[in-house]
């Protein structure tokens, strides 16, 4: 689409630096595809193939590849927490995804759309037997109740949180 609107800007009589400035491109682009409308005609306007190696995965496969890294490992029957490339790059070929994959040709196509499966947010499950009766304490306290009645104007809560690997915190309220 590009190329064909230079070529029709400048059988309209625009110079290069006006095509330029009005595609919001470099004059050298420009140049190159008038040249290439010249001496080929709409054949030069075409992609050229290119040096390098060709593509080994199709895309279906790099596609199949990400989706998997977006599922939980646990609901293939897979005994992890999370992925990881290597882990990702065995389960490809274990469900016939592709015959064989690198583990870092899965962390490129994954760092292409930035997936990071070993980076996700999940929630953790208290343990405690008691835990719902410790919650609803501090979710009262939260909305100014206590044992069942509401807080007065002068009631304040003092409250102490010890972190794991951090020093405790202590919050008071001035009186």
């Amino acid at each position: 689409m590009l190329r064909a609107r230079i070529v029709l800007a400048a059988a309209d009589g625009w110079s290069n630096a006006d095509i330029a400035r009005e595609l919001r491109i470099v004059e050298d682009m420009v140049c190159k595809w008038r040249r290439r409308f010249r001496h080929e005609g709409m054949p030069g306007l075409a992609d050229r193939s290119r040096s390098g190696r060709p593509r080994v995965f199709p895309a279906a496969v790099v596609a199949e590849v990400k989706a998997l890294a977006c599922e939980l490992p646990t609901q293939g029957d897979v005994p992890l927490a999370r992925w990881s490339c290597p882990e990702l790059a065995r389960e490809a070929v274990a469900r016939g995804v592709c015959e064989r994959v690198s583990a870092s040709t899965v962390r490129r196509w994954l760092a292409a759309d930035a997936i990071k499966p070993w980076q996700h947010r999940s929630w953790i499950v208290p343990r405690d037997p008691h835990f719902a009766v410790k919650a609803s304490r501090v979710l009262d306290l939260y909305a100014r109740v206590w044992e069942g009645e509401p807080l007065g104007e002068n009631d304040f809560v003092l409250s102490a949180d010890e972190k794991p690997g951090a020093p405790p915190t202590t919050s008071i309220m001035p009186v």
